[in-house]
């Protein structure tokens, strides 16, 4: 996967391209959707994984619905999968400031990763045969990342939006 780097004293990307080496990419897609036992259980699945945005999709099924008159996904859901799309997007771009590391090393740096913050705008009802999860980082410090995230349906509608703090030291 192609991924532009950001520098420390800039959040601009710089010209330069690379790609996360298979191992770091196996590895934190493991780590996302089987060892992070409640993301399986949500069903994320991770579509694209860069250091400027990460994408996932959850398919609608019946264990997901939180009204069932009208098919609704359960705000639960999306708030608690909005929140782990924030969380991959900090390890996407951590990974990608620490490129200097062998990617196992890099893997390990996420064990002290934690939401301190999160703020979900319901602004849709969720109906729709799947779901596509968008976040990205505004800031990453040496202590705390800032994230916004985004939940649309299969025909690209916003139904939820979100924003995050997260713990990275």
């Amino acid at each position: 996967m192609t991924i532009n780097t950001m520098t420390r004293s800039s959040p601009h990307p710089k010209p330069s391209v690379f790609e996360f080496e298979e191992e770091f990419i196996t590895g934190l897609t493991s780590m996302f959707e089987e060892k992070i036992v409640f993301n399986r259980v949500l069903g994320l699945k991770i579509t694209s994984l860069k250091a400027e945005r990460v994408t996932a999709r959850i398919d609608m099924r019946h264990e997901l619905v939180g009204h069932y008159a009208y098919n609704r996904i359960h705000g639960g859901v999306i708030s608690a999968s909005l929140d782990a799309m924030g969380g991959l997007a900090v390890m996407a771009a951590i990974g990608a400031r620490h490129m200097d590391e062998a990617p196992l090393q890099r893997l390990h740096r996420f064990s002290r990763l934690g939401t301190i913050d999160l703020r979900v705008d319901y602004l849709r009802p969720g109906i729709s045969d799947y779901f596509e999860l968008r976040a990205e980082v505004l800031r990453l410090g040496s202590r705390v990342a800032n994230t916004r995230m985004e939940f649309l349906g299969a025909d690209g509608t916003l139904f939820s939006s979100a924003a995050a703090a997260y713990i990275v030291s």
